[in-house]
């Protein structure tokens, strides 16, 4: 690996900033001074280290995020706050990216990570992941709506898989519902257009779990951990690097 993607990838700053580190002298390499951004590296076996602190490579990282309202689910906008803004300057990466997507009003559970193949595995219609979500709904869910989810619903561009909604609470005097719904596809705003198909409107979603991941009940909206080794444990059959 590139001694300026090595230092880049854990978290010492852009490209730009790296190479400047590296022509100032700033970073050794088996404890000899290197001027060279373009140097091949071996990050499982060299010594790197930047102003004495010594570089610790990891190939494959893995955070949960509890997404808060107001950010989106990319890497880059010119425009809005995007979910890596959210993690501090020493977690961030340039190649990581969310798995799958939450829209800018949507909270809950979101993965991040550097692992292509794991977020292919997890997103992937095909492979059906299951994703529950909790919502909260303008107008009364019925057991009728609840059949019409689990039979499928026809949104003009794609039939949804059957998915399975469960009743929390109804308040007729307030005219909303509370449900949670489970659901193996996860296309652009499909909930929300679930919903829409039954003449509901959805005011807020909020995910609680990805396959076999579930948002920890300690993080707090913008907060973020990484995975345990248990949770990484399941993720394996998942196609985890």
């Amino acid at each position: 690996m590139r001694l300026d993607k090595l230092l880049s990838n854990n978290g010492f700053g852009s490209r730009k900033e790296v190479k400047a580190l590296i022509s100032g002298g700033h970073v050794r390499l088996n404890g000899e001074v290197v001027k060279k951004p373009n140097l091949h590296v071996r990050p499982e076996q060299d010594q790197v280290e930047v102003g004495g602190q010594k570089v610790v490579h990891e190939e494959f990282v893995y955070w949960m995020l509890n997404k808060p309202k107001g950010v989106i689910s990319a890497t880059e906008d010119s425009y809005h706050s995007t979910v890596l803004n959210c993690l501090a300057p020493e977690d961030y990466r340039p190649d990581l990216f969310p798995v799958g997507r939450l829209d800018i009003n949507t909270t809950g559970l979101l993965l991040l990570t550097n692992d292509g193949k794991l977020g292919h595995r997890l997103t992937s219609p095909k492979h059906q992941v299951a994703k529950r979500y909790y919502a909260e709904i303008k107008g009364i869910v019925t057991e009728k709506t609840v059949e019409a989810f689990a039979h499928g619903l026809d949104l003009g561009d794609f039939i949804t898989q059957s998915a399975e909604l469960v009743i929390e609470e109804v308040r007729f005097e307030q005219d909303m519902s509370r449900i949670t719904v489970q659901i193996y596809e996860g296309k652009f705003h499909q909930v929300k257009r679930m919903f829409e198909a039954c003449d509901l409107k959805v005011t807020e979603l909020h995910r609680q779990t990805m396959g076999p991941i579930e948002l920890d009940s300690d993080l707090e909206f913008g907060d973020y951990r990484r995975l345990s080794e248990i949770e990484l444990e399941r993720l394996k059959p998942f196609g985890l690097s």
